[in-house]
């Protein structure tokens, strides 16, 4: 691209493209970063206020609920009433002058709330007592309402819209008959005026607010259209009539009842437009003065270097000559600086660069070298083990080839080793007792416990064999007696790792010295740990890097003295990548 550019092509015109670019892009960010964290604000406080306006509101209308369910249990537990449900339970029915009485009861409280429309008395066989129109409790409304009167024991239980009248509401509670042990004595049924639960002025325009009862049935809406699409809705946002809505829900628990309101996004994001052009404006203020600032710095860079570029040029011809000084920046002297010198040191650094060749060489041999020495300290080995084998030292000769195979198993440093199974490294730990066994005797003994379901987890090489050595050297060769290892591999009960502990019984340790030990671990400082804390700070450093991901706790130590020492740590039980 640069080269069918031509003239135009310099390095000043690409330092002011690169500079230009980048304040681009950082304007650009910066912009619809600042735009997008203010809208978002601006929308998460107005829905605050929203939230906080249901819940008012919310509020009031289980205010008026409350008003509805105090009179009702007033009629419902009022001693006239009791006594004739109780009187019509008992097979006398109520006379047309009690009916009369019970109705004048029914106005008494009526006048105490202007939201109820009347009182309807029904008996506990479903005739009605008041007001005196004859029609059975069926006739008014259906059967699951009844049995969800008598499911709630008395209390108010919300019906809905009236089926024969829909401007108003019903509700109904079971009357309990207080001197007959709560038992069911009649129904009341309340017809509520729809208007009673009308919503105020919210002051805002287009602001929609709809309360539904537990059923999602309207108790009373300002939106003139179907609600179901709209309280159906899950998301913060819901379009309505081609414009978005924020959509705020509060469900109360006194009532069950659910209010929705909606308010245009727009209206709560006035201020985004000037936000806007205030944005656009800066950065068309910032772009200008960046670039002028790109234009000064450019030729202040570029000026300079062209001119040694000429004088550069004129060694093209013939031998390279030093470049006289330049009256410039530091760097551009450090740089006419640079060429002087390498000019005079060419042939120097030549020979510099064959004595770096030479040793390179030396380097790839001794390396050669580094790993023929492992294979002839096997070869060796295997000669030894043959010589005993011939002459009938069995003991001694697989004595011998489980040295070799431990320092195979331990000097072997291909990438690919890094993860064995938990198998080999236990056998590689079985090998190494067996070497101890020679040492302690027959005062030493050992036992590997491991289902075998997780003998081909992996783990990383050289992870159980300096605990199991730390415990061997410093547990059972400091103990007076017969002493013992338990190697013990189990699933955890808590969580998808196995947990590997290696517990002696030599002489333990005391509190403040696990304490010591585990303070220096935790500083990670492996190298300023001596005596029997190394192996446990190199293992649990190991285990830090290896399983950083895996979020595994450090090596835990339990130790009494007299009575041995016993760590434990967890390793993924799906194993590790190599």
């Amino acid at each position: 691209m640069w080269l069918k550019l031509g003239k135009y092509n310099t390095l000043r015109n690409q330092i002011l493209l690169v500079f230009l670019t980048v304040m681009i892009i950082v304007l650009c960010f910066v912009g619809i970063m600042t735009y997008h964290i203010v809208s978002n604000l601006l929308k998460g406080n107005a829905e605050k206020q929203i939230q906080q306006t249901a819940i008012e509101a919310s509020g009031r209308m289980e205010s008026l609920f409350q008003q509805i369910d105090m009179l009702t249990k007033q009629v419902a537990t009022n001693s006239y009433v009791q006594q004739l449900l109780l009187a019509e339970t008992k097979g006398k029915l109520a006379s047309f002058s009690e009916r009369q009485a019970l109705m004048q009861v029914g106005n008494t409280f009526q006048v105490f709330s202007n939201g109820i429309n009347a009182f309807e008395i029904y008996s506990k066989d479903f005739r009605k007592l008041t007001p005196l129109d004859g029609d059975g409790l069926f006739s008014r409304i259906d059967y699951k309402w009844i049995i969800e009167a008598d499911r709630a024991e008395g209390k108010l239980v919300w019906i809905g819209q009236d089926p024969k009248e829909p401007e108003f509401l019903l509700a109904i509670r079971r009357v309990s008959l207080v001197d007959r042990w709560f038992s069911n004595g009649g129904y009341l049924l309340i017809q509520i005026h729809s208007k009673y639960f009308e919503f105020n002025d919210t002051g805002k325009a287009n602001e929609y607010m709809i309360l539904v009862d537990q059923n999602r049935h309207q108790i009373t809406s300002n939106y003139e259209g179907d609600i179901r699409p709209i309280i159906s809705e899950k998301t913060s946002v819901t379009p309505i009539n081609g414009n978005d809505f924020m959509h705020v829900k509060e469900k109360s628990e006194v009532t069950g009842w659910t209010l929705h309101i909606l308010t245009p996004v727009d209206t709560l994001m006035k201020g985004t437009p000037v936000l806007r052009t205030a944005i656009l404006l800066s950065g068309a203020l910032g772009f200008f003065i960046f670039l002028i600032s790109s234009i000064l710095l450019s030729s202040m860079i570029t000026s300079p270097i062209l001119k040694l570029t000429t004088t550069m040029k004129k060694a093209g011809d013939g031998e390279l000559k030093l470049n006289p000084e330049i009256a410039s920046t530091i760097e551009i002297n450090e740089l006419n600086k640079t060429y002087n010198q390498l000019v005079e040191n060419t042939n120097h650094l030549i020979q510099v660069v064959y004595e770096k060749e030479i040793l390179k060489g030396q380097a790839e041999l001794k390396a050669l070298q580094s790993q023929i020495n492992p294979h002839f300290l096997f070869n060796t080995l295997d000669a030894l083990y043959w010589s005993l084998d011939e002459k009938g030292e069995d003991e001694l000769a697989d004595s011998v080839i489980a040295m070799s195979e431990l320092f195979r198993y331990t000097i072997s440093r291909n990438h690919q080793d890094e993860w064995v199974m938990i198998k080999q490294e236990l056998e590689h730990v079985e090998m190494y007792m067996q070497l101890m066994k020679m040492r302690f005797g027959d005062r030493f003994t050992w036992s590997v416990d491991i289902p075998k379901q997780f003998e081909h987890v992996k783990i990383p090489k050289l992870l159980i064999q300096p605990i199991v050595e730390n415990a061997i050297l410093h547990g059972v060769g400091n103990k007076a007696g017969k002493g013992y290892v338990l190697v013990s591999v189990q699933p955890s009960r808590s969580s998808g790792n196995l947990v590997i502990s290696i517990k002696d019984n030599g002489p333990g340790m005391d509190q403040e010295t696990i304490d010591r030990i585990m303070t220096v671990i935790d500083s990670g400082k492996v190298s300023s740990i001596k005596g029997n804390g190394m192996a446990i700070a190199n293992v649990n450093k190991r285990l830090q890097l290896y399983y950083n991901e895996n979020n595994l706790g450090k090596i835990v130590i339990s130790s009494e003295v007299n009575k041995g020492t016993c760590l434990t740590f967890e390793v993924p039980i799906n194993g590790g990548s190599s």
